[in-house]
Formats: C-alpha cells, sequence, structure tokens
C-alpha cells in the first residue's frame, strides 16, 4: 500500500512492517501506540523504524493513519485516560496523610 509519511511516499505491506519492527526492543509508551505482532510500540518509534527519518519530520498522525490501514490495531492512551477525580485537592490530601475526612 503507498502511504505517504512527511512529504514521502513509501510502499508499505503489513509483512514489511513486521520485518522492520523484528528485533526492535518497544519504548516506554506514553500516548498512542501500534501493536505490531505481540508488541505495543509508540507511533513515533514505528514511523521512525519504517521510514528510517527523524521524528521530528512526521505527525503521529500520519502514522497511525497508515498503520490503521494496514490493520494494525492501534491505541489512543488521551482517550482511555483515568477518570476525572471526586475529592477536591484537600480532601484529597487528608486521605492520602490518613486524617479523617470532613464532612
Amino acid at each position: 500500500m503507498r502511504c505517504v509519511i512527511a512529504r514521502f511516499p513509501f510502499d508499505l505491506t503489513k509483512s514489511g512492517v513486521l520485518e522492520s519492527m523484528k528485533g526492535v526492543k518497544p519504548e516506554e509508551v506514553l500516548g498512542t501506540s501500534v501493536i505490531v505482532g505481540r508488541r505495543t510500540y509508540p507511533v513515533k518509534q514505528v514511523g521512525q523504524v519504517i521510514t528510517r527519518q527523524d521524528r521530528r519530520d512526521f505527525t503521529a498522525a500520519e502514522v497511525l493513519r497508515a498503520m490503521t490501514q494496514l490493520g494494525f490495531t492501534c491505541r489512543d492512551v488521551s482517550r482511555t485516560a483515568a477518570p476525572a477525580r471526586t475529592l477536591d485537592p484537600y480532601q484529597e490530601a487528608s486521605a492520602l496523610l490518613g486524617a479523617p475526612a470532613a464532612v
């Protein structure tokens, strides 16, 4: 499949991406990620490996779009963020210190 990443066209295949990522140790995932094989990689790391370009040359959205079209599972951490806190900062501090909560 032909994909444009950082204004350059790439002919990518699912098997080609799997082969490129073979032996690459995944970095810590802090944002959007792609599951390649049995491992979860940050989108920018996958983009860097498959394009051989600096991570600053492309956006995560470009790589995410290409990986989704190839059939890889992608996850966005911002959509699965922790639920909003129900305690105000004073109640939270009291709870952490073990003090009884004021009613």
